[in-house]
């Protein structure tokens, strides 16, 4: 008998270190915005090639939108909109990732770890309510991130997101805070349906192989990152031209004209800088997750 067990090979638990609930919301939002001042510019530029779609029958490339930018903004040119973007991660992300977590852990509690299409709906719903609480700030974050690319007539020109939110409201109603939401709420669910489940079950499938740490964390954000960005740009490139198109603007017309007059391909305009911006994004943030997890646990 103990022979069989010696022999039997060692089957690795799977790590998680759980913390009240309060506490994945608090920390959520704090990863989130501490990780967007690093990926920010990667966000901003591909904000830019969602909305210029082609010139002149051609698609425009990565380094002719970097080069653009550093030319006529300067290199703080890819920081703008970073007051909405931290406002964004601190509405956006503490609900997507505090419901996510509180969903996991009370799981894991009473039923064990969650098969893949539990963790799946787990994302849906934590997408849903964080898109829901994060889309004023989204707006006012696509609206000031493309501001740049408009002429100088025409653009905006907010001060930071409070202004942004103010101005929205005097010039064109509260409700215009929520324009796009349904185009939000679904690229939220999609990218966290996708994105959290995927992290969470390829990270479990790899720490029998990698030690807990940030090589784990690297590898599964990489899988979890090329999935969720094929997935959701098409969704994401309609959303971002719903909420610059201003009030009436339907996000199934939206789809239609694009492929119509762009080709279907547009739909994946921006792959690399959204990969190059999801990939660390994730990585940084489930790292930060695990350490201020980790930081709490001493502390309590």
């Amino acid at each position: 008998m103990e022979d069989d067990q010696k022999n039997a090979p060692e089957k690795k638990e799977f790590e998680r270190i759980t913390v009240p609930g309060w506490v994945n919301f608090l920390i959520g939002g704090s990863a989130g915005m501490m990780s967007i001042c690093i990926v920010q510019p990667a966000d901003l530029v591909k904000t830019r090639m969602q909305l210029i779609g082609k010139q002149g029958g051609k698609k425009v490339s990565t380094s002719e939108v970097v080069k653009q930018i550093a030319k006529t903004e300067g290199i703080f040119g890819f920081y703008h909109g970073l007051s909405a973007a931290l406002f964004r991660q601190a509405t956006y992300t503490t609900g997507r990732m505090g419901c996510f977590n509180t969903l996991f852990d009370y799981h894991t509690r009473y039923y064990g770890s969650p098969i893949y299409p539990v963790r799946v709906a787990m994302g849906l719903i934590a997408g849903g309510v964080g898109a829901f609480i994060g889309t004023p700030a989204d707006v006012a974050l696509v609206r000031m991130t493309a501001d740049g690319r408009l002429p100088p007539e025409k653009r905006r020109n907010y001060k930071n997101v409070f202004n942004a939110l103010g101005r929205i409201i005097r010039e064109e109603g509260f409700i215009t805070l929520w324009s796009g939401a349904t185009a939000t709420i679904t690229r939220a669910m999609v990218v966290n349906g996708v994105q959290l489940a995927t992290y969470s079950q390829v990270r479990e499938l790899l720490m029998p192989f990698l030690p807990n740490g940030m090589r784990l964390h690297v590898c599964s954000s990489i899988i979890s990152g090329l999935v969720t960005a094929t997935v959701s740009l098409p969704v994401d490139i309609i959303k971002t031209r719903v909420q610059t198109a201003g009030k009436g603007a339907n996000q199934f017309q939206v789809l239609v004209n694009v492929i119509k007059n762009e080709g279907v391909m547009t739909l994946w305009s921006g792959f690399l800088p959204t990969y190059a911006r999801m990939g660390p994004h994730t990585i940084f943030t489930f790292f930060f997750i695990e350490e201020l997890k980790k930081l709490y646990n001493r502390l309590e």
